[in-house]
């Protein structure tokens, strides 16, 4: 008995020191200190050798840089501001993807809402002819125009298969809360899936065509040919991994569960019948023939899925095959780990203070992230095996704001363990202040900060979803979100 205790007390050290050797040997650095970029939601490359990066910014431009922390400015290589609109939070140019033979076909693909009539739209563009870092901006084709009954709930993203060359899209329910139109189970309408179309041919009168084995190609029941998947609330970003090909789609979920989903040809993800594994509506739902996700999580860990990258670099041996990914409201990042047969296994990097919008690859297929903050960050090998630092000291915690949803005030509590200075600020979905308060030394104790909707101004705000986040010590913080009624 005693030699297999001592046998599972040493794998059990071994687990814990491969555990802290996968994240110590990983900092999550600032890529381009000179760099800052105005909501940065979409990172890619180009893969054409040049090593350049492509920043998407929401409000229209595509900017684009060398591969250099060094780099002072970054060019605009496309400005569409006068036909993006992004006057919601979920709105905007959302979505970048280069031509799988690019340069030889010079062109790329966005993804991006519109108005009159309130839509999506995916349009090709070509490069220009005297600049390689710039695009023709006379050059649109446009291939969709989806129309949206709601703002948000536009998905956005856009892929490449690596194994097909055909381009996937994803889009949202349509929008407003809980699907009222049920789109996500509606195959007559483009919402609610992932799209796969052929850019490399026309057919029927379409600037693409529809690859032989989608699975609803040539049906007689009016159902999308262009649907690949379906059944999804919002899967705000995807990636292909160049090794597998799977499909990998964070999906964000409605009032307790975010998902990840491997996306698979004529596959019902579930929405709006369930939300993660549980029914949504009806609440006794009919699972037969639903995909449930390969892993999930609730919104006591995070509220709004960022969907990330399989690793396939060099420089982070221990991270090869794991999908990184992330939550918009907390700022965690996860590691997770799927070899399609065992269950999924998911681990926590870091809980940062970061509203994550997105991940990208660079051409070597090292991992970097976007934030609301403006700047760009890259995951590095840290040989020195200094870890990050984590959200908040233990005891120290912040709490639900109550009453939540409000109208007119809330109260925000929080606990303290020891003497601290502490920053509580109020921020809108852009990761834009509202309002904060600041003290340079807070008692240990139980705390409670009353909020009335207003900026620094005073001025009465608009209602919709916030973020409050508590700072500790200028270095710790932690978030939440919070829902103002009007």
């Amino acid at each position: 008995m005693r030699k297999h205790m001592n046998t599972i007390s040493k794998l059990l050290i071994l687990l814990m020191v491969a555990s802290i050797n996968m994240f110590s040997q990983v900092t999550l650095d600032v890529a381009f200190p000179n760099l800052t970029f105005s909501r940065p939601v979409d990172l890619q490359n180009a893969s054409d050798g040049t090593n350049r990066i492509f920043v998407v910014e929401q409000s229209g431009i595509i900017r684009v840089f060398p591969n250099d922390p060094s780099v002072a400015t970054a060019a605009i290589f496309l400005d569409i501001r006068n036909k993006v609109d992004d006057s919601s939070n979920e709105e905007g140019l959302l979505g970048l993807a280069f031509h799988p033979d690019f340069p030889d076909s010079a062109y790329f693909y966005i993804n991006y809402t519109a108005t009159n009539p309130n839509r999506s739209v995916i349009a090709r563009y070509a490069i220009s002819q005297n600049d390689t870092n710039a695009a023709d901006p006379n050059s649109e084709l446009v291939l969709l125009e989806i129309d949206k009954p709601y703002s948000n709930h536009n998905a956005g993203a856009l892929a490449f298969g690596p194994n097909d060359g055909f381009l996937y899209i994803t889009t949202g329910d349509g929008g407003d809360g809980g699907d009222p139109l049920n789109n996500g189970q509606n195959r007559s309408t483009l919402l609610g899936s992932i799209l796969r179309i052929d850019v490399d041919s026309i057919e029927n009168g379409k600037n693409y065509a529809i690859p032989e084995d989608n699975p609803f190609k040539g049906n007689s029941s009016g159902w999308r040919e262009e649907i690949f998947a379906y059944g999804l609330r919002n899967p705000w970003r995807i990636s292909f991994d160049p090794e597998t090909g799977w499909l990998w789609a964070g999906e964000v979920g409605q009032n307790q569960i975010e998902e990840v989903n491997i996306i698979e040809n004529g596959k019902n993800y579930g929405w709006r019948l369930m939300e993660g594994n549980q029914c949504y509506n009806p609440p006794n739902c009919d699972t037969a023939g639903l995909t449930l996700p390969i892993w999930q999580y609730t919104h006591s860990l995070g509220q709004s899925i960022t969907g990330g990258y399989v690793y396939r670099g060099s420089e982070i041996e221990e991270w090869v095959g794991s999908y990184v990914y992330a939550d918009y409201v907390s700022g965690r990042i996860w590691l997770l780990n799927y070899d399609g047969s065992s269950p999924a296994t998911n681990a926590l990097y870091d809980d940062t203070n970061l509203f994550i919008s997105s991940f990208g690859v660079d051409e070597s297929r090292e991992l970097y992230l976007c934030a609301f903050n403006g700047r760009i960050y890259r995951f590095n090998a840290n040989p020195n095996g200094v870890t990050p630092e984590p959200s908040l000291p233990q005891g120290f915690r912040l709490q639900q704001n109550f009453p939540n949803p409000f109208n007119p005030a809330t109260n925000i509590p929080f606990e303290l363990t020891q003497n601290a200075s502490v920053k509580l600020a109020i921020l809108d979905a852009n990761g834009r202040e509202v309002i904060n308060w600041n003290w340079s030394q807070l008692t240990p104790g139980n705390h409670l900060v009353n909020w009335s909707g207003v900026n620094f101004r005073n001025e009465p705000v608009a209602g919709g979803s916030y973020f409050y986040r508590l700072t500790v010590d200028g270095r710790h913080s932690q978030t939440r979100k919070l829902t103002l009624v009007k």
